[in-house]
C-alpha cells in the first residue's frame, strides 16, 4: 500500500492576516490561495508545494480555546530554531517548554487564539 501524507490542517483564528503572516515568517511558506469559505468566512492557504495550513475565520467573536481543545498542538519543523524563536517573540508571543532530546531541539508557543504550536529542529 502506498504511504499517505498530511496535506493540510484547517484552523480557526480571529485574524487570518496576522496568523498567515506568522506562518510565512516562521516557515518560509507562501500564500497558496485565498478566498471565501463556508459560513460567510474567509480562508488563506499558507504552505509549501505539498502541504499547507488553511487559516480560517468566520469573523465571530469567541473566547480563546482551552488547552487541548480542539487539538493538543501543531508540530512544525524549522531549519533554524533560534531564528524561529526570535520571530515568535517579535510577534509578541511567548515561547515555553524548551527541550533538547532525541530526535531534536524544540519549544512551544500559543498563538493569539490559544492554539499551541511546537517548533522543532532535527539538525
Amino acid at each position: 500500500m502506498a504511504q499517505g501524507r498530511l496535506e493540510h490542517a484547517n484552523i480557526t483564528v480571529s485574524d487570518i492576516e496576522r496568523s498567515a503572516t506568522l506562518l510565512q515568517d516562521l516557515l518560509g511558506w507562501h500564500e497558496r490561495w485565498r478566498g471565501p469559505a463556508l459560513g460567510g468566512g474567509e480562508t488563506i492557504h499558507v504552505g509549501g508545494d505539498f502541504s499547507y495550513i488553511a487559516v480560517y475565520t468566520d469573523r465571530k467573536e469567541r473566547e480563546r480555546f482551552a488547552k487541548g481543545a480542539p487539538l493538543n498542538h501543531v508540530g512544525l519543523v524549522v531549519e533554524d530554531l533560534d531564528a524561529a524563536e526570535r520571530t515568535v517573540v517579535a510577534a509578541g508571543l511567548e515561547p515555553f517548554a524548551h527541550a533538547d532530546y532525541d530526535p531534536g531541539r524544540r519549544f512551544y508557543f500559543f498563538d493569539w487564539d490559544g492554539i499551541e504550536f511546537e517548533l522543532v529542529n532535527y539538525d
